[in-house]
This record gives C-alpha cells, sequence and structure tokens, in this order.
C-alpha cells in the first residue's frame, strides 16, 4: 500500500446543522464517500474547523494526509483513485462517463443558483447564511469570514456563467435560476424511482447530486423558488432523506433519521429543454467514454460496504414540466 495511505488521515469541513452531517455543500460530498467507503479501511477523522483560525486559514474540504494535503471533491477523489480506493469501482465504463457528464451538469448548472441563493440573495444571506457561519467563526474572525466567502460565491457564478466581473449579478439571475431548475428536472428523471443512480450503493455522481441538493432540502431559508422547486420532485427529496437515514443516522453530526413518504408516478414525457440537456449529458458522456479505458486499467480496491439498512420502500417521483 501507498505509504501516504499508511498514515492517518483528517478531513478538515464545516460543521453540521439543519440534520446535516454539514451545511457545507463540498463537505457533504467528501463525507459521503467517506460514510460509504470508509476509505477501505484507512483511518480518517473528520475535523470540523468551526470556531478555529480554520475557518480563514483553510479552503474545505481538505484532506490531510503525512505531507499531503488535498482540497476540492475532485481533488480528493482522484487522490484516493490514486491509492486505489474507488467509490466507482464496479461502474461499467460507460456508467463511468455517465457519471462525469452528470457532475459536469450539476457543477456548470446548478451551482450558480446554489452560491447565488445562499450567498448573493439579499434576505437569505442575512437571516441564514450569515449569521450561521459568523457563529461558527471566533471573534474577530466572525466580522470578516462571512463577507469573504461570500464575495468567493459571486466571483464563482460570474466565472461559471462566462460574465465579465463586473457584470451585474441581476442581469444573470434568470437563466441562472432557469438553469438550475431544468438541472433538477433531468436529475429527477434520471434517478426515476431508484434510491442511487447506479444500482444499490452510492457512486460519486450519489455524493455529488446529495452535497448539492441536502442543502437546499433542509436549510430554512426565507426566500427561495429553487428550494420550492426542488420540494415538488419527491425523489430527489427522498434521495436524500434516504442517504442521511442510512449512512448519517449514528453520526454525531447529524441527530435526526429522515423519514420518507410514498412518491408520485413518474412523468413519462421530457419538455423540450430537459430533452436538449440529456442529448447534452450523452454527448459529453460519449466522448468521456472513450477517454476511460486508460483509467480503467489500473487496478482498484473493492471498497468496504457497511451492513445494508432499511431504504426507502420502491415508489414512484414526478418530474414538473
Amino acid at each position: 500500500m501507498n505509504q501516504n495511505m499508511a498514515a492517518a488521515m483528517e478531513l478538515r469541513c464545516w460543521g453540521g446543522d439543519w440534520g446535516l452531517p454539514s451545511v457545507h455543500t463540498e463537505s457533504l460530498i467528501v463525507l459521503l464517500l467517506k460514510a460509504y467507503t470508509k476509505f477501505s479501511g484507512a483511518k480518517v477523522a473528520v475535523s470540523p474547523i468551526d470556531w478555529t483560525w480554520k475557518t480563514i486559514t483553510v479552503t474545505v474540504p481538505e484532506l490531510v494526509c503525512g505531507d499531503t494535503a488535498v482540497q476540492e471533491p475532485t481533488q480528493i477523489l482522484n487522490f484516493l483513485r490514486k491509492q486505489r480506493f474507488n467509490a466507482d469501482y464496479e461502474l461499467t465504463a460507460r456508467q463511468g462517463a455517465d457519471t462525469m457528464a452528470y457532475i459536469a451538469l450539476l457543477e456548470e448548472k446548478l451551482q450558480p443558483a446554489l452560491l447565488h441563493t445562499f450567498w448573493v440573495d439579499a434576505e437569505n444571506y442575512s437571516n441564514l447564511t450569515r449569521p450561521w457561519f459568523a457563529s461558527r467563526s471566533p471573534f474577530p474572525l466572525n466580522f470578516f469570514v462571512p463577507g469573504r466567502l461570500a464575495s468567493g460565491a459571486l466571483s464563482r457564478i460570474l466565472l461559471t456563467t462566462g460574465e465579465a466581473p463586473l457584470h451585474r449579478i441581476s442581469e444573470v439571475e434568470g437563466k441562472i435560476y432557469s438553469d438550475a431548475k431544468e438541472c433538477l428536472n433531468l436529475l429527477s428523471y434520471r434517478l426515476g424511482t431508484a434510491n442511487f443512480f447506479f444500482g444499490n450503493s452510492p457512486t460519486s455522481l450519489d455524493a455529488f447530486a446529495f452535497g448539492f441538493l441536502a442543502p437546499l432540502h433542509k436549510a430554512s431559508l426565507p426566500s427561495s423558488p429553487l428550494q420550492s422547486h426542488l420540494r415538488q420532485l419527491d425523489n430527489l427529496t427522498g434521495f436524500c432523506d434516504n442517504i442521511l437515514a442510512v449512512y448519517f443516522s449514528s453520526d454525531h453530526f447529524c441527530k435526526i433519521a429522515a423519514q420518507a413518504g410514498p412518491l408520485p408516478p413518474v412523468q413519462e414525457t421530457m419538455d423540450a429543454n430537459l430533452q436538449k440537456l440529456t442529448q447534452l449529458v450523452n454527448k459529453e458522456s460519449n466522448l468521456i467514454e472513450k477517454m476511460d479505458d486508460n483509467l480503467r486499467s489500473s487496478p482498484q480496491h473493492k471498497p468496504h460496504r457497511p451492513e445494508p439498512k432499511p431504504s426507502l420502500s420502491s415508489a414512484k417521483s414526478s418530474t414538473p414540466a
């Protein structure tokens, strides 16, 4: 085994609230992968940065292994794959390509709207986001951390949407939320009545989807049309609740066990915008699949599976037009 992986690892992230192990999207992504794979038996200590000076000195999530520090979910996943620890071990080449295409879609279409919802929308920022992050930062950082994170979120939105740094955010708000709703519809259609996107256990796509969806699902937002849209997609909210119940119900960060009711039927037809997004994902997936053979030629350790727990009953879901 690689010497790096023999050392104990530390995963630094924002702490939890709202019934979530972390309120931070990127932290949630890595926490789910940790909960499912157990990093194939590697020792990993989760260290919330709340109430420490790391709230301003560390970019989370951050995986520290010996002298190596890796940030960002994608980079952490790549680091683990190089060490032969892979949550996508059992996926086919086609499924692996689909995973990468859908993750790219989430980052391009959904993430800007989530950043806007939590960090740019004045009502949500003043009443929820800023107070939460200020309360988790030590004095005097509580005066600086929320504003710094908000500024980074705004810059990221403009960068993702391809606008100039001085472009007025109000001019792109409509497209941001329209794209996000279409992305949610596509994700709902792809999940259907299943508990996970591929098979009977979570993969990296489930981790990314959970990280993006769970805060929007669980946060008490004063103002959020996007949250209202998500709550119409019962299979996506049920997806989040199922993961919380199965993988985080005994976690010390998460104090509730989610419950889900029956889901209504899936709509069999998609609107024109949804079809365009599906075609885009399929096109990207085909390109990625051609590049995937070399990656999969190296041996991988099969991830540790937790004991099976009761999951959501098979039910149907609806996709609003």
